[in-house]
This record gives structure tokens, C-alpha cells and sequence, in this order.
């Protein structure tokens, strides 16, 4: 029995992943057929390869990545060429130096890890497996231009439609989880739980990887929109939220050093004041929000926008206003720094979302801080 038990764990990869492996198997085979078909090559080995080399990729790399292996391609081939016509093709001397010029050439000229990789491969299939001769050159080139051009194609078939819907996907699901840490730390906080705020730092620790996946989901759409003629005027509403992404990872910094306060907290003789949970459920609701208002704009939806923005406003200024009250004569330091750590969070969300400048936002942030109830 325990011999299948990766049997279910493997299924659920595959069922989350089953779209890159169509994407790559079409790709590729199309790539063979136009090849065959087009070009009228027997043997098109690079054409298959390139398609499956660009979509190993991330999104947001494959142009550069399409242009890196044909040129890589390219270098491959005029090396061997020349090496084979001087040495002969399938002998040792000749495969030393095909890589050796090959791999040096490709780092003289700063080429990538792919490029470089893709520039030997090449260069020794012509060698060992297909020395090249006069009229079969060109094709190796014209193969790995099929390949990565019916690679960017592919890649860009599901977002054609809608190129921003996956980075508005990501966006929701990274303030999601930040937002999910406050819970938790706010949870922990309530019950004096110091195994539960262990677990939200914990969470909090996982947090960079979605700031991430939002900095990949972020060149992706602009890969699509930039191949994408007909959207293209789009690349201005992914340009304004860049600023943004930034105030959320800082954010997400904050709020990690914030859950390493409360363990402190939670493990310190004296009680946690009562109020101090609700402040931070508080910021989750800002966090939410400011969330909210990105999707949004990035959807085109400005007047939806300016709401959500108004109700992170609100909700960010709250947070800072009753942790502000916590801060009296003899608090401990872990609380101290709880409370600055909410007022950096929010700084970070209205520079985020708002249109205010920085001292303005400060400003507010600190009138909050000191202000009346």
C-alpha cells in the first residue's frame, strides 16, 4: 500500500500542471511539422528543441529567451563549421574544441546560462551526431527560429484574451495571504496563543515567495501585452502598479517582523491588552482592501478602484489609531514594536494605493497616532 501513497500527490501535481505539458507537447510537435512540412528539413532536431527549451521558461523571459536560442543556435553552428572543415567531424580534438570556443565565446559576450548551454548543445550535434555540410547549415537556424517563434506563440494563446487576468489572480491571492497572516497573528494575540503566533510567523516567513510570484506574474503580463498589439495601450495601467508591488513587499516585511514581536508577546508574563487583536484584524481588513482597489485598476474598473482605495484608507488609519491608544507609560517592547510595525504596514498601504505623497501620507499616518479617539 505504501508503495502507491505517492499515487494521490502525483495526480494533484499533474492536475495542477497539465497545462504547461500540453502547452510544450503541441508546441514542440508543431514545430517538427512545420519544419517537415514548411522547410522540408528530415531531421529538424532543433526545431522541436528550441520550442521545448523557450517554454521551460518562465513567463515573462520567453521573448528574451527565443531571441538567446536561435543566436545560441547560430554561434553553435558557425563554430562547428568551421572547427569540423579544419579538424574533421566525430574526433576528440574536434569535440574539445568546438566547446571550448563554443562555451568561451558565449561568456565573452555575457550570453545567459541558456544561451550558452543551447550555443554547445548545438554546436555538438553538428559534430558528433550531423556534421554539417554546405546545405545543411541554414536549416539548423531556420529550425530554431520555427521553434522559439511557435514557442512565444503557444505561451500567448491563453492570455491572449485577457492578458492581465493571471497578474490580477496573483495580486489577490498575495494580499490574500498577507492578510491571512494578520488573522492568525491577531487570533494568537487574543488568546495569548504562543504556538498559534509561532505558526503565523511561520506563515509569515512563506510570504516572500508570493511577492514573487507577483514580481513573475507582473513580467509575464507585460510579455503579453507587449506581443499583444492590439492591448498594448494596457502597458501603462501595468506600469502604475509597479509602485505598488514594491509597498506591498514592503509590507510583507513589516508584517513578519511584526508576528516576531508577538511570539515575544505571547511568551511574556504580562497579558496581552484586549484591543491589540482587533487592531490587527483591522489591518487585514486594509490589506484586503488595498488589494481590492490594485485588481481593480488593473481591470480597467477605476471607479471600483477608488472605493476599495477609500476603504483601505479608512481601515489602514483605524489599525494605526487603535494601536496608538495601546502605547502608554511602562508597555513592553514587543509591543513597542507591534504597534510601530502596524504603523509602517500601513504607511505602506496607502503609499500603495493612494495618490498622496509621501509626507502627506506620514502626515496622516502620525496624526492618527497622536490624534483623538
Amino acid at each position: 500500500m505504501a508503495r502507491w501513497s505517492w499515487f494521490p500527490e502525483a495526480a494533484g501535481r499533474l492536475k495542477r500542471g497539465w497545462l504547461p505539458v500540453v502547452e510544450a507537447t503541441l508546441a514542440a510537435t508543431v514545430a517538427w511539422v512545420l519544419a517537415t512540412r514548411l522547410v522540408g528539413h528530415p531531421q529538424p532536431f532543433f526545431a522541436p528543441a528550441a520550442a521545448l527549451i523557450v517554454l521551460g521558461q518562465a513567463r515573462g523571459q520567453r521573448m528574451r529567451r527565443a531571441v538567446e536560442v536561435v543566436f545560441g543556435v547560430a554561434a553553435g553552428v558557425l563554430v562547428a563549421d568551421l572547427v569540423v572543415q579544419a579538424l574533421g567531424p566525430r574526433t576528440t580534438w574536434t569535440v574539445f574544441t568546438v566547446i571550448l570556443l563554443t562555451v568561451a565565446l558565449a561568456v565573452a559576450i555575457g550570453a545567459s546560462s541558456v544561451t550558452v548551454v543551447q550555443a554547445a548543445v548545438s554546436a555538438l550535434y553538428l559534430v558528433v551526431v550531423a556534421p554539417p555540410t554546405e546545405s545543411l547549415v541554414p536549416f539548423r537556424f531556420v529550425d530554431a527560429l520555427i521553434g522559439g517563434a511557435v514557442a512565444l506563440v503557444a505561451s500567448q494563446l491563453i492570455d491572449a484574451r485577457r492578458p492581465l487576468a493571471p497578474l490580477v489572480a496573483e495580486f489577490r491571492h498575495t494580499v490574500e495571504e498577507l492578510a491571512g497572516v494578520l488573522d492568525e497573528i491577531g487570533a494568537a494575540l487574543d488568546h495569548g496563543d504562543e504556538a498559534a503566533a509561532l505558526a503565523a510567523l511561520d506563515r509569515a516567513r512563506h510570504a516572500d515567495a508570493a511577492v514573487d510570484r507577483l514580481r513573475g506574474a507582473v513580467l509575464a503580463a507585460g510579455e503579453a501585452l507587449r506581443l499583444n498589439v492590439r492591448r498594448r495601450q494596457h502597458l501603462g495601467r501595468l506600469r502604475s502598479v509597479e509602485g505598488s508591488i514594491r509597498q506591498i513587499d514592503y509590507a510583507v516585511r513589516n508584517v513578519r517582523v511584526l508576528a516576531r514581536a508577538a511570539v515575544t508577546l505571547t511568551r511574556a508574563p504580562a497579558p496581552v491588552p484586549p484591543d491589540l487583536g482587533g487592531a490587527i484584524r483591522t489591518l487585514a481588513e486594509a490589506v484586503r482592501s488595498a488589494g481590492d482597489a490594485l485588481a481593480a485598476d488593473l481591470s480597467g474598473q477605476d471607479g471600483i478602484a477608488d472605493r476599495h482605495a477609500e476603504r483601505a484608507d479608512v481601515a489602514a488609519l483605524e489599525a494605526v489609531r487603535s494601536a496608538g491608544r495601546l502605547f502608554t507609560a511602562g508597555q513592553t517592547l514587543p509591543l513597542a514594536m507591534i504597534i510601530g510595525q502596524i504603523r509602517a504596514t500601513a504607511i505602506d498601504l496607502l503609499r500603495g494605493v493612494g495618490a498622496d505623497d509621501d509626507a502627506t501620507v506620514l502626515g496622516r499616518v502620525d496624526a492618527a497616532v497622536s490624534g483623538p479617539a
